[in-house]
Formats: C-alpha cells, structure tokens, sequence
C-alpha cells in the first residue's frame, strides 16, 4: 500500500528484459515493494546505491514503457505507523491515459488528461487519482477526459515538468471509487450506475 508522495526521483540504469535497475539514495531490502512510476513492483537483486526491480509481462503490456528510461517516481510501500498525507494508492495500474493538453494558468498549470472510457467511471470531480505513482486531486471531469491543476512545487519536484501533450502516463482510479460502483454496478437493469445513484444509497446509512 501507497499514500501517492514520490519519496524521489531514481536514476534508471539499465532496463534489460525483464529487469530494472535504478540508482537512489533509497536502500530497499531484498523482496520489499516499491512504487515505480505508479507500480508496485518487487526487489529482487541490490547493491550499494543500487536496487533492480522484476516487471512481469502483464505489467510490461499495461505501463507506459517509455517512461522507465532516464528518471523514474519512487515510493516503498508504507509501514505500519507511517504518516498518511495522500490517498490510498495501491500501486495496480488500471490504464493508460494521455496529456491532451497543458495550459499555464499563472500560478499554476492545468493538466487535462484523456482515458479509456471504460476507467472514466472511476474518475470523480475532487477525488483522487494517481499519476506516474503521484497523488492528485481531480478538478473537472468529462466524458474520456479529467482536469489536474498541479502547482509549482509538484511540477518542480517530480516528472511532471518534462510531459509534453501526448505522453502517456501510468493512472490509477481511486479504489473506493471501483469498490463502491462494482458493489452497486448491478442493481439497475441496464447495468448503468450514477455516482448520484451511489450518493443516494450511501445517504441511506
């Protein structure tokens, strides 16, 4: 389990086959979890200064591939008693989703990123939402797309300063959001829940 805040950004060393090795001032032991970009992966070989990590092919075929090159987001999985300051992140990747656009907005910089219409259920005006493994709150929703106002210091002090419109990224949804709607997904006969559905029956406890 993750909390969504980048501990720091690793130095990819090698990507060859199956394996990942990065550089970090971060000393995982053999076998711990560690959020890279967003994905739970496991330590399986280290060093001093280094730690290589085994991606499956399901997690090749799901993540964005050309993102584990040059820097990569790391976050170790949280123990028990850890400070709690994002959202409950779990590292599984659902899809992913495109930078359709970046605009400046003075103080800020508005991001809108485009998804899979099958994952756009999940996404929640101000909920919560994972990037690259980054906790974020989502401003706007539309019917394949979401909003992001992201401000200086996250542009600064992760990957975002180096997207550019049409890179992909590594999203997860909010699990609260797919726990509840596949709980209620099948109380209407088409099949076809609102979240103001979901708000209605939550009313009633």
């Amino acid at each position: 389990m993750f909390t969504g805040l980048i501990r720091e950004i690793a130095e990819v060393i090698s990507l060859k086959n199956n394996f990942l090795t990065l550089k970090a001032q971060y000393a995982p032991k053999l076998g711990d979890s560690i959020a890279v970009n967003g994905a739970c992966l496991t330590v399986v070989r280290f060093a001093p200064g280094t730690f290589t990590v085994e991606l499956s092919p399901e997690s090749k075929n799901i993540l964005a591939m050309e993102n584990y090159r040059g820097q990569v987001h790391i976050e170790p999985a949280m123990m028990m008693g850890d400070r709690f300051e994002g959202h409950i992140v779990q590292g599984h990747v659902d899809c992913l989703g495109t930078v359709k656009s970046i605009t400046n907005s003075g103080n800020s910089t508005d991001y809108v990123i485009c998804l899979p219409n099958e994952y756009a259920r999940f996404i929640i005006p101000k909920g919560s939402v994972t990037i690259d493994g980054v906790s974020l709150t989502i401003n706007d929703v539309n019917d394949d797309t979401f909003r992001l106002t992201i401000i200086p210091h996250t542009i600064k002090n992760t990957l975002f300063r180096r997207y550019k419109v049409g890179s992909k990224v590594n999203l997860e949804t909010d699990m609260f959001a797919r726990y509840i709607f596949n709980m209620f997904k099948n109380s209407k006969p088409d099949d076809k829940l609102s979240w103001g559905d979901v708000d209605k029956v939550m009313a009633s406890y």
